[in-house]
């Protein structure tokens, strides 16, 4: 097995330590066809990218286009902010960008207090006490997946069920029926080889993330080789390997609305 893109990759414009432009040379020499930079969403109260800086943000990403040959996508990894489904991805935004994903993270501004202790607070008082999340918290969680999936053309969800505990059966059936990608992420241990194939049986289609915060680790798919080496799920359902380039829902839909 062998990766043919990250699409997972972050930079200064969040909190990445290295350029556009070294990801991409750290790609190149690593054999890899293309590369998204998905710094974190704008409401990301830390580290958020700043839509003031999309246009110089685009800038370095042609100009890394250019020199090295790879095929460089601008992305965000926008951030789930309420149950109903909304991300801090905007209508308006859509245009800047040629790829979508989405997550669950800290240190977020929600739509409202009460989406965020639904989502955030009690997942993470959870998690912090060594606890499994009650079943409203899950099926909370489940729901807003499921809702974000069905109102935005998300590519890819990041590091599912990373603190943030959902029913990981009936999330990837839906993203098997629109075509979302769920990431196997190479930098956060989220899912078992046993929860890994429980997904897969629901046809759902999977990519390689390194979520690379240095360009040292683009491209890096130590952890997915170690889960994929005790699971059962085969190789054909990765559609970022081997040679292999996925379809995006978000190229489709900005093909046909914007």
């Amino acid at each position: 097995m062998y990766l043919t893109a990250d699409y997972h990759t972050h930079t200064p414009y969040s909190h990445g330590k290295n350029t556009v432009l070294e990801n991409a040379v750290a790609a190149k020499a690593k054999g890899l066809k293309e590369i998204a930079i998905t710094d974190h969403g704008f409401n990301h109260i830390l580290f958020g990218l700043k839509r003031k800086k999309l246009s110089s943000l685009r800038a370095e990403i042609e100009e890394a286009k250019k020199l090295t040959g790879i095929n460089v996508l601008m992305g965000m990894e926008s951030n789930l902010i309420s149950i109903d489904g909304e991300t801090d991805m905007k209508q308006s935004d859509l245009r800047f960008f040629d790829i979508y994903l989405c997550g669950i993270h800290e240190v977020l501004r929600y739509k409202s207090f009460s989406d965020m202790y639904k989502i955030l607070i009690k997942n993470y008082s959870a998690y912090k006490l060594g606890r499994r999340p009650s079943d409203k918290v899950i099926e909370n969680t489940t729901k807003a997946y499921i809702n974000i999936i069905k109102n935005n053309p998300i590519d890819i969800i990041t590091h599912i069920n990373f603190k943030c505990c959902c029913n990981l059966e009936e999330v990837a059936k839906c993203c098997a029926d629109y075509g979302t990608y769920i990431e196997i992420n190479t930098k956060k241990r989220h899912v078992s080889a046993e929860e890994l194939n429980m997904m897969a049986a629901t046809g759902v289609r999977f990519v390689i993330d390194s979520d690379a915060h240095s360009a040292s680790r683009v491209g890096d798919t130590k952890i997915a080789e170690e889960i994929l080496a005790q699971a059962s799920v085969p190789l054909e359902q990765i559609d970022n390997i081997d040679g292999r380039l996925p379809k995006f829902r978000f190229a489709e839909y900005k093909a046909e609305k914007l």
